[in-house]
């Protein structure tokens, strides 16, 4: 559980960091490569096994490009939507819809619902699915916001920065032995965000 502890206290020093510098910084950007592969390769709770670690090379993402860049307000008046996804481990994951997010990006414009996921006390939750999915991303979508792993892009105002360059992949693309909530209807975009963590070809 230490070694838990020590992972989460990590990524949640790296978000930390690039909310303080803000995301568009190159620095930002490449201490969020740094240290998410430094914990992939070597860290006890890596999403990767001993034969995938001993193969890997680093993740792959596309060039930052700050028109994913955005900053979008929560618009909460929405009717509220529960779900119960299985969080294998540990049973079933509850969350609910508590707004949704408007935006333009270069190859089109689409809205993502904002979840609060009811465990750990929790937590804003924003996954998405795009039309590079199962040809240059994982097919389960990505990662934009789980702020209950540490995930927080941070907010200007009342807006939440959707910084598309840092969507990630679920753990349950690196390894089957993990069970990840995966993106509802509403959170499916049928343009490309060619943005963010690639397939990897050690992965």
């Amino acid at each position: 559980m230490l070694d838990l502890l020590d992972y989460r206290r990590r990524v949640f020093a790296m978000y930390n960091h690039i909310r303080e510098t803000g995301t568009s910084v190159a620095d930002s950007f490449a201490l969020f490569r740094a240290s998410r592969d430094d914990l992939f390769a070597s860290h006890s709770q890596s999403a990767l096994d001993a034969q995938q670690k001993a193969m890997f090379k680093g993740l792959n993402y596309y060039d930052y490009n700050a028109a994913y860049r955005v900053l979008a307000t929560v618009n909460q008046d929405i009717e509220p939507v529960e779900f119960a996804l299985d969080g294998g481990h540990d049973g079933a994951i509850k969350m609910r819809q508590i707004g949704q997010v408007d935006f333009e990006l270069p190859l089109g414009k689409g809205s993502l619902g904002v979840f609060w996921i009811a465990t750990y006390g929790g937590g804003i939750f924003i996954p998405f699915r795009d039309t590079t999915n199962s040809d240059t991303s994982y097919g389960g979508g990505r990662y934009l916001y789980d702020t209950i792993k540490g995930a927080d892009l941070g907010s200007e105002g009342a807006a939440l920065v959707l910084d598309f360059n840092y969507a990630y992949h679920p753990s349950c693309y690196y390894n089957a032995l993990w069970t990840c909530p995966l993106a509802p209807m509403q959170n499916r975009l049928n343009f490309r965000i060619e943005a963010g963590e690639q397939l990897s070809v050690t992965v």
